[in-house]
């Protein structure tokens, strides 16, 4: 295995694809990232696949401890720990390839990471002698397969590769089901199709187009156990075909465009992104579409810290997805196609119970631009659906997870002022959204009981706890824009997390809608139905935007450090622990997002130099440069998203204020090159291994108050420093 490095001045270098694709021996460091090749925010991540099932673990569909490949699919999902997508699956063989070893449809070849390669834009793999080569417009795959000298040359196209719900949750069960697929050939050279599939996102359409660089002479065309003879259409729910070519002594080269809306969008999108035959081309544009993204930010530190911090900005700016074709079409929420104005782009794969917490506020810091396409296209969603996307995959609503936390997204662009947002249509969906119910926000409960009971609405203390501080991000933005009746309803919700604080066991725990606590309660358990994905102590700091309330429920300041030092010391379990909670700290758990900005409250309590110490240690045991490189599933960009501000020295502790908490900068001098044409300077003169607390901070000559600064602060440009001890 190899990451391709390039010229010494190349940001791409520092990008390896390989991080976040295994599991180490004891099951801690994992990512669920993909090593294919991609552009950013492309529709197309044309990757392996190393399961002839995918399962959900890894999501994503490669394994780096397998040692097989069967496929090179078009889509995937980064990190994430629901699986679905895995489109349109190409396969090279030398094999001969009849009707009933196409129906088996097992077409696996081992490899060796010896004989593997990825950067940004380009994977390369060797197979049985074959060489295959991916790289990827935004919309199209393309694909370069040398086979050995001498050899008739195959091809297998298979529909009918899909995800399997695994292990822990479901056993062999098919995470989504087709309803119907067809391929056409066109001509001797490029073959048509879709596919229409339910699963996690609950309707799909697929459409490809898919063209040669060579004359197919020989194929066979099937639907499960049925072939379609000499058709050149096959119509069906299992759908394959194996394809031959003739050895000319030329590589195999084949373009593959999708779209999601029909068979026009992936012939436009092919027609506009990849009329050249010239791979290299390809290649290049890719990478050079990636030098521009990572050069937004410039880093003095190791070769191993350069590589973890650009491999997460690589990962971070992966999605949210592409998911309107290159004439602007894209299918909204109510199965419409619709039309986007010249030169923009539609997009998906929100996974926003991950994502507001760091990977969104870095867009809004580095991507103004984009974040604004963001919060556009969320607010399209409210308009169809009737209310903001909770988990937003291939332009459709899957309700995963619990909360509405577009909103602190929005919030945190509105209030970071950023250009080509509507304020007042953004905010009246912020609204709406807290108000109409829906899956896991019964508001007619929320505003009766003042918290969620427990015997009314499962997961009711994670529930009230994140409600809470989404309500805190409409008030923030109603305050800004005037509405002072509705600043002061929000501002009254975001308090009630107050209603679940158990004095006298100390902590957050679930209630009745008879206001009794509901027993038996363990606030080490990860199996009460009161919380999702944690337990009590990982959830009793979720109170991001009233740390000081949370520290007067506690006793004030000497109690409350007490309290978050045994969160970091009490390493008791009780039954089970829970599949995504991983990479301990005590009760602290940095491989799942509830604990993701729990480091940063010392700084509340005065004590920031735990914060720093705790920065630096997580920092340095959850993140490596290879393979096993994070502590947990990558989640589309919110593991990386959380190094890059640590790295850095602060972190979006309120994700929805436009703020940030100081911690301690990883590298002696770090600079954002901002898109309004100034620079950020972090400096830390004094900076060295090992050493992390900061004497104090000092933004443009003057001393950084509360340790917090904003956005407004960086965008300005200057330079904040900080003077260690």
């Amino acid at each position: 295995m190899a990451f391709i490095a390039a010229r010494a001045t190349d940001y791409t270098q520092y990008v390896n694809p390989f991080i976040g694709t295994q599991t180490d021996s004891t099951g801690a460091l994992s990512g669920s990232t993909f090593p294919g090749a991609t552009m950013p925010q492309g529709m197309v991540q044309l990757s392996p696949e190393t399961e002839n099932y995918v399962t959900w673990d890894p999501c994503c569909g490669y394994d780096y401890d397998r040692d097989s490949i069967f496929g090179f699919t078009h889509t995937h999902l980064s990190g994430t720990g629901c699986t679905d997508l895995i489109d349109v699956s190409l396969m090279p063989t030398r094999r001969t390839v009849d009707a009933s070893l196409l129906q088996q449809g097992n077409f696996g070849l081992p490899f060796s990471h010896d004989k593997e390669a990825a950067s940004p834009g380009y994977y390369m793999v060797e197979l049985d002698g074959i060489k295959a080569e991916m790289s990827a417009t935004v919309r199209t795959g393309i694909h370069r397969y040398t086979f050995p000298k001498g050899q008739r040359q195959t091809l297998v196209l298979d529909l009918d590769r899909m995800t399997y719900r695994g292990d822990a949750y479901y056993t062999g069960r098919r995470a989504y089901q087709i309803i119907q697929g067809q391929m056409r050939l066109v001509n001797d050279r490029t073959i048509e199709g879709y596919r229409v599939l339910t699963g996690w996102a609950k309707l799909r359409k697929v459409y490809f187009r898919a063209e040669f660089s060579k004359p197919i002479v020989g194929r066979i065309l099937m639907d499960g156990k049925r072939d379609a003879g000499g058709s050149p259409v096959v119509n069906g729910r299992a759908l394959r075909a194996a394809l031959e070519f003739e050895d000319d002594g030329m590589p195999l080269m084949v373009k593959v465009a999708i779209s999601p809306v029909d068979s026009e969008g992936a012939r436009l999108n092919m027609k506009d992104e990849a009329s050249s035959w010239d791979f290299s081309h390809y290649v290049k544009a890719a990478h050079d579409a990636w030098e521009r993204e990572l050069q937004c930010i410039d880093i003095d530190g190791t070769e191993e810290e350069k590589t973890i911090f650009y491999t997460g900005l690589y990962h971070v700016l992966m999605q949210p997805n592409a998911m309107s074709d290159v004439d602007g079409r894209y299918v909204d929420t109510n199965f419409e196609t619709k039309r986007m104005p010249a030169g923009r782009t539609y997009h998906s794969t929100f996974s926003l119970w991950d994502t507001f917490r760091a990977a969104h506020p870095l867009y809004t810091l580095i991507k103004p631009d984009i974040a604004a396409e963001f919060v556009r296209d969320m607010v399209l969603h409210h308009e169809t659906y009737g209310y903001l996307p909770i988990w937003d995959l291939w332009g459709q609503e899957n309700y995963c997870m619990i909360g509405n936390h577009a909103i602190p997204v929005i919030a945190d662009a509105i209030l970071a002022e950023l250009p080509g947002i509507d304020v007042e249509k953004a905010y009246k969906a912020m609204v709406e959204s807290s108000t109409h119910s829906h899956p896991n926000s019964p508001f007619e409960l929320w505003e009766k009981y003042g918290y969620m009971p427990q015997d009314r609405q499962s997961t009711s203390v994670s529930i009230t706890l994140e409600q809470a501080f989404d309500d805190w991000c409409v008030a923030a933005v109603a305050r800004k824009l005037g509405k002072a009746a509705d600043f002061e309803r929000f501002a009254r919700r975001s308090e009630y997390y107050r209603n679940l604080w158990d004095k006298e066991t100390g902590f957050f725990r679930p209630k009745d809608s008879e206001g009794r606590w509901v027993e038996p309660f363990d606030p080490l358990s990860y199996e009460q139905p009161c919380f999702i994905e944690g337990n009590a102590w990982q959830y009793m700091w979720f109170v991001p935007h009233n740390p000081q309330g949370l520290i007067e429920l506690l006793g004030g300041n000497d109690s409350f450090i007490r309290k978050l030092d045994e969160n970091f010391t009490l390493t008791a379990t009780s039954g089970e622990v829970n599949g995504n909670a991983s990479g301990f700290i005590g009760q602290y758990a940095h491989g799942n997002e509830p604990s993701h900005h729990t480091i940063y409250l010392y700084n509340f309590a005065g004590r920031p130099d735990k914060t720093q110490q705790l920065v630096d240690q997580v920092r340095s045991t959850f993140y490596n440069a290879t393979p096993c490189g994070y502590a947990g599933n990558d989640d589309c960009g919110q593991m990386s998203a959380w190094y890059i501000f640590s790295a850095l020295g602060f972190y979006p502790f309120n994700a929805g204020s436009a703020e940030y908490v100081l911690g301690t900068p990883l590298f002696s001098r770090a600079v954002l090159h901002l898109p309004n044409g100034k620079d950020f300077v972090i400096t830390a003169p004094k900076k060295k291994a090992g050493k992390c607390l900061v004497k104090e901070a000092r933004l443009n000559g003057s001393k950084v108050k509360n340790l917090v600064i904003t956005h407004g602060d960086i965008v300005a440009g200057g330079e904040l420093q900080f003077v260690m001890r």
